[in-house]
């Protein structure tokens, strides 16, 4: 029902409260029994006697379909999404069903609360019994069968629930997950640069036959078509539709009560970051006490802010709606439409650090004006009436182009389409201006090409552009010749046998210092360079990733340096490890949250593999014929 409500309902509705279960749900693991021999049932799956009908399930298709634009999808992989759609339809079967056993209910209070959770439900962030009954019916749904299907979902949280707050770090845990993580260790790396190595690489004639003949598959010309094309455009449907006034007039008095002004604020912010979170905090916490005092918010703002985007202007955020910040930092949205103008707050943590704040004027909203709401109503009025001419548009064409002697450039006259000439559309990638058109490959590249002469369409690209095509000439997919890849050929032989001996010379080079030599006089004797021997994190992006990850692969150094040769980019390194430390720990508020933290993540495992046990254990019939 998640699912269902999601693709019905548009706008807000479409996240509801109950969304972070959703991913789990529709996990795809072990499938458990499932038997195939259904007949010509009536049901598209049964999983223990709990059946999924045939409507359901092709509903759920046609909302994933949806999210393609319509395209149409290679058969391996639309039979893959069929089978991942009807999977979720079953786990929620399954669970429902768990939940039922189990005992989970849900009360009246319990299905209250939800109900006015769901934005799409509010107005002003108040719930609204006028919004949702327009929700509601713009979704088809009636009130029985919503309620029912939301109960489903929060006895599904109810269980996830329970599953994730069963999850804990012990607080010895809790200390090993911090010296691992926070662990330092000493390093040293020289870098080889393949290149150095050239001189020592000879590549002949008959290195370069032999590989061509072995990679022959990389050096063919892709199939492709030189075509002839005509498409409609929505863009150029909507700006040949007339809208009268009163066309736009019944339009704002339709969706007056949706037509709303958002509130703006103008606000100055003060982003503090810095090594750890209690070094940030602190700096938050005296940088807002010298705004507070009366020290020019501006002039703190570009002496101490790290946001790049309003440091160098004094902190200015310009004019916000609560929208601008809610997705990615709620936290913020809340303390900035709580303010009253000139004041101060903070220090309000996010994951970006920490933001001191100062809001200077308020833009009430309100309801738009019919002058304020004109631009967008005909525009979307326009969009309406093109999207249902361009559904007339295919119709008719679908029909037309089966008729004997059709013609694409009477076609096109008559339909006023847009017509050009492609010289070489290619298998995979298709060709400007249609882009790849993965549904248009679909008809030329298909097991029987689309001959010469012949149309083809028309189709969908998206869903604002409908394109019919005529193939002029169909060139079959042929091997280059030996001539034409040649240099490709030397130039990637080359690159690999430098690789190598930058990676034996490495390797050559460990063995040596494991048997005394210093790393400074292999360096010297390499022409290379090598840092000083400096400690570094887990994390640290200063080191090349093959470099970290071998520095941290590799065993504490008991009594004496390990070293390991690794391939990186163009070249090899040779990796000294000297020592291995545990940095400070961070403060009990960052203990907790990475406790926290990782608790979550063990928790969305668990909560995977309880689901997958039950899909596992389940008596589960698919029918093979439900999508068709």
């Amino acid at each position: 029902m998640l699912q269902s409500i999601r693709d019905r309902l548009h706008g807000p509705l479409a996240y509801l409260v109950l969304g972070p279960i959703v991913v789990v749900f529709v996990a795809w693991g072990a499938y458990g029994i499932v038997n195939l021999s259904v007949g010509n049932s009536n049901y598209a799956a049964e999983a223990n006697g709990e059946k999924i009908s045939l409507e359901e399930a092709r509903n759920a298709w046609l909302r994933q379909q949806a999210q393609f634009g319509g395209q149409e999808l290679p058969a391996p992989l639309r039979a893959q999404l069929q089978d991942r759609i009807l999977e979720g339809l079953i786990e929620n079967r399954l669970l429902d069903k768990r939940t039922q056993d189990l005992g989970y209910r849900v009360s009246r209070e319990q299905l209250r609360v939800a109900v006015q959770q769901i934005p799409a439900f509010q107005i002003n962030g108040k719930y609204s019994p006028e919004a949702a009954s327009v929700a509601l019916q713009q979704a088809g749904l009636g009130v029985e069968t919503f309620e029912a299907q939301l109960r489903d979902d929060v006895r599904r949280l109810q269980l996830a629930g329970g599953i994730r707050a069963s999850n804990f770090l012990t607080p010895a845990e809790l200390a090993r997950l911090a010296e691992l993580q926070d662990e330092e260790r000493e390093v040293r790396y020289a870098v080889l640069p393949a290149d150095h190595f050239a001189a020592a690489v000879k590549i002949d004639e008959a290195a370069i036959a032999a590989y061509y003949k072995a990679h022959q598959a990389q050096f063919m010309t892709p199939e492709s078509d030189r075509l002839q094309y005509a498409e409609a455009r929505l863009e150029s449907l909507a700006a040949e539709q007339t809208i009268s006034e009163a066309d736009v007039r019944a339009a704002y008095e339709k969706n007056r009560s949706r037509l709303e002004v958002a509130e703006r604020r103008h606000a100055h912010q003060i982003l503090i970051t810095g090594k750890d979170d209690a070094s940030s905090l602190a700096q938050a916490q005296q940088v807002l006490a010298d705004a507070k005092a009366g020290k020019d918010f501006g002039a703190l703002a570009r002496q101490y802010s790290k946001d790049p985007g309003s440091a160098k202007n004094g902190g200015d955020l310009g004019w916000v709606e609560r929208r601008n910040f809610a997705a990615v930092a709620p936290a913020l949205a809340d303390a900035l439409f709580a303010m009253s103008v000139g004041e101060i707050r903070g220090p309000v943590k996010t994951q970006y650090g920490y933001h001191i704040l100062r809001l200077d004027e308020v833009q009430a909203g309100g309801g738009k004006s019919f002058e304020q709401a004109r631009p967008e109503l005909e525009a979307q009025l326009r969009r309406d009436r093109a999207t249902d001419r361009l559904g007339e548009i295919q119709e008719q064409l679908q029909t037309r182009i089966a008729e004997p002697g059709a013609d694409l450039s009477a076609l096109a006259q008559e339909f006023h389409l847009q017509t050009g000439t492609i010289e070489s559309f290619q298998k995979g990638a298709g060709a400007a201006p249609l882009g790849p058109a993965p549904p248009l490959q679909e008809i030329l590249f298909a097991d029987t090409p689309l001959a010469a002469g012949h149309l083809g369409g028309p189709v969908l690209l998206g869903d604002d552009r409908l394109v019919v095509v005529k193939v002029l000439e169909h060139r079959a997919a042929a091997p280059k010749s030996l001539a034409e890849v040649h240099d490709a050929i030397h130039a990637a032989l080359t690159r690999e046998q430098e690789a190598q001996a930058a990676l034996k010379a490495a390797q050559d080079a460990t063995r040596e210092l494991a048997g005394g030599a210093t790393l400074d006089s292999l360096t010297a004797r390499l022409r290379v360079s090598a840092d000083p021997a400096h400690f570094v994190g887990r994390r640290d992006p200063s080191l090349p990733a093959p470099v970290r990850d071998a520095v941290f692969s590799l065993p504490r150094p008991a009594g004496h340096a390990l070293y390991r040769a690794v391939p990186v980019q163009d070249g090899a390194a040779i990796v000294v490890l000297s020592a291995v430390r545990s940095a400070p720990k961070g403060g009990a508020q960052v203990q907790a949250e990475r406790g926290n933290q990782q608790a979550q993540r063990e928790a969305e495992d668990d909560l995977a593999a309880y689901v997958s046990a039950v899909r596992h254990s389940a008596d589960v019939r698919k029918n093979p014929k439900a999508f068709e």
